[in-house]
């Protein structure tokens, strides 16, 4: 609490500075602003110490994910999702290093990497432990995507778990109660399941997965049972020529989202968002290429890892009570 007194005094102080001609907007000079350069002084020399405990995983050269380092002798954890095919990390330091995936746990989006060439000894992060419990409004803080400098923000809402959405094709069905023609297509929604899979307006759904269809109940009872990513067969008849189709799933919030203009706004969003066994939500500006990296509280401690952005003021983030049990069980052989 003395921390955050400190904080509040050092930004009221600097706009009594200001003179009183200054339009409102330029009342707090953009380094002192949330996120400016300055704000991250208050940490002192735990904002390096947080810094080195963070990387930046690459593909091909590209930042696709963060990770906090969990073991001196070079062990990671990311989100396993975005670190799919990452070949290298960069440090705080701009020094790269290869690695190689050693655990993936794909109920919890975690994976363990591993520095297969490095110093010796690497700063791991300190974990708050697995009973903190973060409250609505608490300060947090998340390393840029440069590693250069700390995101500030707050903790927006209750943890709570996330519950699982299923898989969908992202079309609108006829509202039919039963027909031996099959279903009817009346819309597909651009850049969905569907559409890349080759759906059309008007394509009539005869079978799915080789059984029969003849209401839309039916194909929503066999969806609920599929998950993102999974393949169904579709044969459709298209013009009194019969196509078989293979639709890979998405997730449904990837899929109607295109509809939403809050999130048209928001830019790139986690392509996992949904069924996880906890999370806290959390209101800092994060890119989805650096999830998998660590939220912390004011003192540097690490809450969990960032797990999915959602739109341009929500993420989640995996608190320490969900991912310490899988860490300490993947390091518990580890020398």
């Amino acid at each position: 609490m003395k921390l955050v007194f400190l904080l509040l005094s050092f930004l009221i102080g600097r706009v009594s500075l200001v003179g009183e001609s200054l339009k409102p907007a330029d009342a707090l000079a953009p380094e002192y602003r949330l996120n400016g350069p300055s704000f991250g002084e208050v940490l002192g020399t735990a904002k390096e110490h947080l810094l080195q405990s963070v990387v930046g995983l690459f593909r091909n050269e590209k930042l696709i994910a963060h990770g906090v380092v969990v073991h001196p002798q070079g062990l990671l954890l990311s989100k396993a999702s975005s670190s799919v095919g990452a070949g290298m990390i960069q440090s705080s330091q701009g020094q790269t290093f290869p690695i190689r995936i050693r655990k993936r746990d794909e109920i919890k989006d975690l994976a363990l990497w591993q520095i297969t060439s490095s110093p010796p000894l690497w700063r791991a992060v300190t974990w708050k432990g697995e009973h903190n419990q973060t409250q609505s409004g608490s300060w947090v803080i998340s390393a840029s995507p440069s590693l250069e400098e700390l995101k500030f923000g707050v903790v927006s809402a209750t943890s709570r778990p996330i519950g699982r959405e299923g898989g969908v094709m992202g079309v609108l069905l006829e509202e039919s109660n039963s027909s031996d023609l099959g279903i009817e297509v009346v819309e597909v929604l651009p850049q969905a399941a569907g559409d890349r899979a080759g759906l059309r307006v008007m394509d009539r759904i005869l079978r799915m997965d080789g059984r029969p269809v003849k209401t839309v109940e039916y194909i929503n009872r066999m969806l609920q049972n599929k998950d993102p990513g999974d393949l169904v067969t579709l044969l459709v008849n298209r013009k009194d020529k019969e196509i078989l189709l293979r639709v890979t799933l998405g997730h449904r919030a990837v899929a109607f989202d295109l509809f939403n203009r809050n999130l048209l706004m928001s830019g790139p969003v986690s392509k996992r968002k949904d069924n996880f066994p906890l999370i806290i939500q959390q209101d800092l500006p994060l890119q989805k290429e650096i999830m998998g990296g660590g939220l912390f509280d004011i003192h540097g401690h690490c809450l969990g890892i960032n797990i999915a952005r959602v739109d341009r003021v929500t993420n989640y983030t995996l608190p320490t009570k969900v991912i310490l049990p899988t860490l300490n069980m993947w390091l518990k052989d580890w020398p």
